[in-house]
């Protein structure tokens, strides 16, 4: 079985892909430093691949605020905490739910060291350690399908109108592997021309823009479609949508690059099981650390690699306790890898 047939195998290596290669297509070694992570999106469109465009600098000052992402309420009062001590509820715009929840997220940020609390009678002031920095220039999103059948062309189709409609993203692509054809065949299909289409070979890590996007609005309002008419070709009925206001599109692309910041694409491995005896990792051409499992003879999937496998047998104890002092075995031993080399990708932590 071709490693890279499943969309598990080719999506790792689109991640890769884009770590070494963005933005594709240009030479000119622009000043951007660039974040890979993949699985992350809303609550109704998650993403394959998502690649974030950073300025290096800002970058830079947002390791300060550790490793771990900040959720949206973390946000909510990191970025606007005054420089000098003053009571919470004066210095923070209103929230739209409760004190209460912003109380325990002053709490969990002056425990992360990222906020300075102090009481004044019954009040709780704030003062910011630091200025929470523009980091974030641009988040692209990327869907990745190695062999774009017809049934799939059309959930794709679907999938990237709602990203086009909604302009969450600087930019959508798809990926798909690249073939010999004159004209790559996923040209052909009902996509919408906003959309990018990248033509990757995995096995060499090379790929073509086949087709360029068009950047998308994301400081003007969206829609969401939340509905479609579904009966058939003569069913005229309108779709159903929702606008997707600017401050929401703000918030909610700042706390998507936090959560790619923190993770990573790297983070296959947690919900996998590095555990067990036949998972290793393999690196066939120097280039990529790819999961693999001994007793099927392949790159495995994120689904098939689960306790609930029929294969899956837990590492030997003796495995867990060389070394001293005790590391573990294998398996963690392959997670402290993993977390070195995303950790490298955040500079300044």
């Amino acid at each position: 079985m071709d490693a890279y047939t499943a969309e598990f195998g080719f999506e790792l290596r689109t991640c890769r892909w884009a770590e070494r290669e963005w933005p594709p297509g240009e030479t000119d070694g622009a000043d951007t430093a660039v974040l890979v992570a993949r699985q992350l999106g809303t609550t109704r469109r998650r993403w394959d691949t998502i690649v974030l465009e950073c300025d290096p600098e800002g970058l830079r000052r947002r390791a300060r605020f550790g490793p771990d992402r900040l959720d949206s309420d973390l946000l909510h009062v990191v970025r606007n905490a005054p420089d000098e001590w003053c009571y919470y509820r004066d210095a923070l715009p209103d929230p739209g739910y409760p004190w209460r929840y912003v109380r325990e997220s002053i709490h969990e940020a002056a425990d992360r060291g990222i906020l300075e609390t102090r009481k004044s009678g019954n009040r709780i002031e704030i003062r910011r350690q630091w200025a929470y920095p523009d980091w974030l220039e641009r988040l692209v999103a990327i869907e990745n399908k190695p062999d774009l059948d017809a049934s799939a062309a059309r959930a794709l189709g679907s999938q990237l109108e709602y990203d086009v409609a909604v302009g969450l993203a600087d930019e959508a692509w798809v990926a798909t592997r690249r073939t010999d054809e004159p004209v790559e065949p996923v040209l052909f299909e009902d996509l919408p021309v906003e959309a990018g289409v990248l033509a990757l070979e995995p096995d060499d890590l090379t790929a073509e823009v086949a087709w360029y996007p068009r950047s998308l609005p994301v400081t003007e309002p969206g829609t969401r479609i939340l509905e479609r008419p579904d009966g058939g070709e003569r069913d005229g009925s309108a779709a159903r949508f929702e606008y997707a206001d600017t401050d929401w599109k703000v918030d909610k692309r700042l706390a998507i690059a936090e959560r790619a910041y923190e993770r990573g694409w790297r983070s296959f491995v947690d919900t996998m099981r590095p555990d067990c005896r036949h998972f290793e990792l393999r690196d066939p051409d120097g280039s990529q650390a790819l999961p693999y499992c001994a007793a099927k003879g392949r790159c495995q999937t994120a689904a098939e690699c689960a306790g609930s496998c029929p294969e899956f047998e837990p590492e030997p104890p003796a495995w867990r306790t060389r070394g001293w002092p005790i590391e573990g075995g294998p398996g963690k031993r392959l997670r402290r890898l993993l977390e070195e080399r995303r950790r490298r990708r955040r500079p300044g932590l």
